[in-house]
C-alpha cells in the first residue's frame, strides 16, 4: 500500500532537496523496486489467454450440442453450460476428481494423443437411472458398473462424442472415438503428471441432479492446432466461410434480378407556354436525326447504343456499341 506523506513531511522533503542533503536522483532509484514473479516450471502455462478464449469459445458450442442431446435422450430436463476453462498440471487434475468417477477416453484422429471426459458420478449413475426408466436419481452409493450398465453408457457417451466433432469442425475435422471407460482415475496415465492440460468444466444439471463435467486436453494433443486457436485464425476463418457463402448466393440471385431498360428516342426543350397549349396530334421536334443510335438506358445509367427495328411483328432495338463511363453525346 502507498504511503501518504503529511504536508509537513511534503515540506520537509522539498527543504532537503533544495539545501543539497538529498539527492532526487538517488531518492528516484531506492524507490525503483525490481518486480519479480515467482514461476513455477511444474506449472507451466502453455496455453496463451488468447487460446484459452477461443477454447471457451469452442466448448460453449460443445456444451450447447450436449444439452440438446441429452434431453433427447433422457427425455428431461438437462441443462450443460461452461463453468471455466483452467490449464494445470495432468496430475493436479487426477487428484482433483473423485476417487470413483466416469473416465471416458477417447481418442480424435488425426490428432495423436487421447483426452478424457470425466462425468461425476451423481451426473452419470442419474443419466443410467434415466435411460432404465427411473426418475432419474443418482443412488447414495457409487459401486462398480455392471457389464450391462458399462455397455449402456460406453454407447451413450460414445454418441455424445459426436457433438464434439461438431463443435470442433470450425478449427479441424475430428474424428473422436471412444478407446475405453475406466472408473479409477489411478490406472488413468494418458500423458506424464507434469504435463499440462487444458481443463474444460461444465455444469450439468439433470432434473433435480447436479454435477460436473471435465473435459481433459492435453497441451501435447493440441499442440498441432495451436496457431488455429487464436484469434485472428478464428475470426478470419469465420469471415472467409461467412463470405465465400454469401458471394455465391449474391451471384445466384443477381443471375435472376430483373433491371428496367428503356430506350431514349431523344430529348427536346420547350416553354411552360407551349407544354400547356398541347394537344393531341400536335408534333415535338426531337434532337435526334434518323439515322443516329439510340441510347439505351439500364437502370438510370446509358449503357449501350441502339438502331430501333422490329422483331416478329414486336418494336426491338439491336445494340451497335457500349456508352463508356463519362461519354457524352452532343449534337
Amino acid at each position: 500500500m502507498t504511503e501518504i506523506l503529511s504536508q509537513s513531511e511534503i515540506d520537509a522533503l522539498l527543504e532537503a532537496i533544495s539545501s543539497g542533503e538529498m539527492n532526487a536522483e538517488e531518492l528516484k532509484k531506492d524507490d525503483e523496486v525490481k518486480k519479480v514473479r515467482l514461476y513455477d516450471f511444474k506449472r507451466a502455462l502453455r496455453f496463451s489467454k488468447d487460446q484459452i478464449r477461443s477454447l471457451t469459445r469452442i466448448h460453449e458450442n460443445f456444451a450447447r450440442l450436449l444439452t440438446t442431446y441429452f434431453s433427447a435422450q433422457l427425455r428431461t430436463f438437462v441443462q450443460i453450460s461452461v463453468v471455466s476453462v483452467d490449464q494445470l498440471p495432468y496430475d493436479e487434475f487426477i487428484r482433483s476428481i473423485p476417487k470413483m468417477t466416469i473416465l471416458n477416453v477417447f481418442s480424435g484422429t488425426p490428432l495423436e494423443g487421447r483426452m478424457v471426459l470425466e462425468v461425476n458420478p451423481n451426473i452419470a449413475y442419474a443419466m443410467l437411472d434415466r435411460i432404465l426408466g427411473g426418475p432419474g436419481v443418482a443412488p447414495g452409493k457409487v459401486g462398480v458398473l455392471t457389464e450391462i450398465e458399462a455397455m449402456i453408457m460406453e454407447r451413450m457417451f460414445n454418441k455424445a462424442l459426436e457433438n464434439f466433432q461438431e463443435a470442433w469442425k470450425n478449427i479441424v475435422e475430428l474424428n473422436p472415438k471412444l478407446e475405453i471407460m475406466e472408473m479409477n482415475p489411478q490406472f488413468m496415465q494418458i500423458v506424464s503428471p507434469n504435463e499440462t492440460v487444458a481443463l474444460v468444466s461444465f455444469s450439468t444439471k439433470i432434473g433435480d441432479t447436479s454435477g460436473m463435467i471435465n473435459l481433459c486436453l492435453p497441451h501435447v494433443v493440441l499442440e498441432p492446432l495451436m496457431p488455429k486457436l487464436s484469434a485472428h485464425h478464428w475470426f478470419s476463418q469465420k469471415k472467409k466461410e461467412i463470405g465465400s457463402e454469401e458471394y455465391n448466393n449474391l451471384q445466384k440471385k443477381i443471375h435472376y434480378a430483373t433491371l428496367p431498360v428503356s430506350i431514349e428516342l431523344g430529348t427536346s426543350t420547350i416553354t411552360v407556354a407551349d407544354l400547356i397549349q398541347l394537344s393531341s396530334g400536335d408534333v415535338i421536334q426531337l434532337d435526334k436525326k434518323v439515322e443516329d443510335p439510340l441510347i439505351a438506358i439500364v437502370g438510370n445509367v446509358p449503357k449501350y447504343l441502339v438502331m430501333p427495328g422490329s422483331v416478329r411483328g414486336k418494336l426491338a432495338v439491336q445494340i451497335t456499341g457500349i456508352v463508356k463511363e463519362g461519354e457524352e453525346f452532343d449534337e
